[in-house]
């Protein structure tokens, strides 16, 4: 796990170099499957490099990367990456994008590390070990009263076709918080209600570069991941519902329209 560790360290940073490089920078960029689904150079250039250091290291791991997709490896570990988390925000300059590698082992994050270089913030987790930002651990809130709490969502690239849905859930949690903020890099935020910024977190159609490495940060920090029923999680589920746990079970009812 050592060598895991400081292999996961060096990607992320070397990515964050990369984006670094060319943010504020970007004039051009493609669209992948919906034209709000965006790619740059960036993201490219970032999994390379990322998918270059897991390759000398660990030639025998699987990978399974957004832009390249999967592939690989007999060793029983499974690298998942998203070179770019936040591309439309990187896209407009906007400061709220990371870097997001995480290591499954039988379907479930065992080494994780989440790094947005524009504010030079590292999150890292071990299973059993804890999280941490920059080296110093980190634990979500303590606010058990969902009146009190600061929520954040997302909304996915099939928004359009789903307006009403996600605009009536948004509604119904802003009726009964502080406020619910959307930030648009899910890995981001799962770290932030791991760190205590904020409370509680619902999105769905997620993809498992999503989510891999922040559910386990968030989890090593104390707090709870499912789906919106309150059901197992896995990387490969649509629904993701992540909260400091003290106010997991209220919004659940509210996401099943009990509240």
């Amino acid at each position: 796990m050592e060598k895991m560790r400081d292999t996961i360290r060096t990607a992320a940073l070397k990515a964050g170099e990369i984006l670094m490089r060319h943010y504020g920078r970007i004039e051009n960029f493609e669209t992948k499957s919906a034209d709000i689904d965006l790619v740059t150079i960036a993201d490219r250039e970032s999994e390379a490099a990322v998918i270059s250091v897991i390759r000398e290291a660990f030639p025998d791991h699987a990978i399974l990367a957004e832009e390249s997709g999967g592939g690989g490896g007999n060793a029983g570990y499974q690298w998942v990456i998203d070179p770019l988390d936040g591309t439309t925000n990187y896209a407009h300059s906007f400061p709220a994008f990371c870097v997001s590698i995480g290591v499954m082992k039988a379907n479930r994050p065992v080494l994780a590390a989440v790094f947005n270089p524009y504010y030079n913030e590292y999150f890292h987790a071990e299973r059993g070990r804890g999280a941490f930002l920059n080296d110093r651990r980190i634990h979500r809130s303590a606010v058990s009263d969902l009146s009190r709490a600061l929520l954040v969502t997302g909304f996915a690239y099939d928004r359009r076709d789903k307006a009403d849905l996600l605009m009536r859930r948004y509604r119904d949690f802003m009726m009964r918080c502080h406020d619910v903020r959307r930030v648009g890099a899910a890995a981001l935020d799962l770290c932030s209600v791991a760190c205590g910024r904020l409370d509680g977190y619902w999105e769905e159609n997620l993809k498992p570069w999503d989510t891999a490495a922040g559910w386990l940060i968030l989890e090593e920090a104390g707090g709870r991941v499912t789906d919106f029923s309150g059901g197992e999680f896995r990387i490969e589920k649509k629904q993701l519902l992540a909260t400091n746990s003290l106010i997991h079970d209220d919004m659940i009812r509210v996401l099943s329209g009990q509240a």
